[in-house]
């Protein structure tokens, strides 16, 4: 072959190698899940509840579109998340605003997915395709991630951490200051204790939460009662001392090392611990170290610490500082579901449950056998 034959059959193949790679190749997320999802049952379904991170290795900004989670153990998709969808899950790293979804290059954000399971199959890992686009929405590209794994460890099942009820459970996944979006980096390294933290709220008959004044600690319903262990174990840790104000208006911002309050961490093996928050000061009654049996009055819940009323904080957690931890799912053996608490109001069905997590802000008494 003459070399002028070379030279254009060497410009035809850049060519052909240059558009396949413009079409084929292109920088765009590094996407990660830091902590793998195990299923969760609520109200009847099975829910993956887990953080996707991206961060933006290309050079210019890209627009997010549509997010898709894959069932890769049977190639099927379980949940896609439009424009909005995808808006209302994302949010940054920093304080800065995402704008129209936009992520800058070199940032690093965090949409919060929640999957229902298809029931009666099991999922072993998932995939992710992220659709985005140039701000413009002239380029318009989707990249398939790699594997997730989807835990399978054995379910923790808990006994009740107070008595009877009716108990608000009062969290919601899309709260952008609630527990499931608080991210702390301590020690190297950034986690969320309270990815399914629930917040305890005693109320009465009518929904209400107190007798009289508002303000006045006192005067909520569940001030001071009993906090329960949750399974026996061994008590992890303890914090007492920590002081109240009388009123919620004057409650104090606190520094981050006192933001729990007053607390106990529960081991319950397996490098798994439940941790109170909150509580009431000088009402701790376990000392570190103790062995504790299930029912066991372990403090008061009270008002310590950060809190916007008094209620328990209660998590399960991977260690056993209430913020040096990662948070795990749990389910609790046993309760009524009432209905769900709206705006101070609650519907009125009674359903046993059993093995299950508590739905977003539903109404609970829990039952002994």
């Amino acid at each position: 072959m003459c070399r002028v034959a070379v030279l254009v059959l060497g410009a035809v193949l850049g060519m052909t190698l240059s558009r396949v790679g413009e079409s084929q190749m292109r920088e765009s997320f590094d996407a990660q899940v830091p902590v793998a999802p195990s299923p969760v049952p609520i109200d009847g379904s099975r829910w993956l509840i887990y953080e996707l991170h991206l961060t933006n290795f290309s050079r210019e900004p890209l627009r997010l579109q549509k997010l898709d989670v894959l069932d890769d153990t049977h190639d099927r998709l379980l949940v896609s998340y439009g424009s909005q969808d995808v808006a209302a899950r994302l949010a940054a790293i920093s304080s800065s605003e995402i704008k129209d979804r936009i992520v800058a290059p070199g940032q690093r954000v965090i949409v919060y997915v929640e999957v229902p399971l298809p029931p009666g199959i099991s999922t072993d890992s998932l995939r992710h395709r992220i659709e985005y686009a140039s701000p413009d929405g002239t380029k318009v590209d989707h990249v398939l991630t790699g594997t997730v794994a989807v835990r399978t460890a054995p379910r923790l099942v808990l006994g009740p951490p107070l008595r009877g009820g009716p108990w608000a459970a009062i969290y919601r996944w899309e709260w952008p200051r609630g527990h499931r979006r608080m991210f702390y980096a301590l020690d190297g390294s950034a986690r969320v204790p309270g990815r399914f933290a629930i917040d305890w709220v005693l109320l009465d008959a009518q929904g209400h939460q107190f007798r009289g004044d508002p303000d006045l600690v006192a005067n909520s319903l569940g001030y001071g009662v009993d906090v329960l262990a949750v399974a026996s174990g061994r008590v992890a840790d303890v914090r007492d001392g920590v002081l109240e104000s009388s009123r919620v208006s004057t409650n104090p911002a606190h520094p981050l090392e006192e933001a729990a309050g007053n607390f106990v961490s529960l081991d319950l093996g397996d490098g798994r611990f439940a941790v109170y928050e909150h509580l009431r000061p000088n009402s701790i009654r376990v000392a570190r170290g103790e062995r504790v049996r299930r029912g066991q009055v372990l403090a008061s819940l009270g008002f310590s610490g950060d809190s916007t009323g008094p209620h328990l904080h209660f998590h399960v957690a991977d260690g056993t500082s209430p913020l040096r931890s990662e948070g795990l799912p749990f389910v609790f053996e046993r309760f009524t579901q009432l209905g769900y608490f709206e705006d101070l109001t609650k519907t009125t069905q009674s359903d046993l449950r059993r093995r299950e997590r508590p739905a977003p802000n539903a109404v609970v008494m829990f039952d002994f056998e």
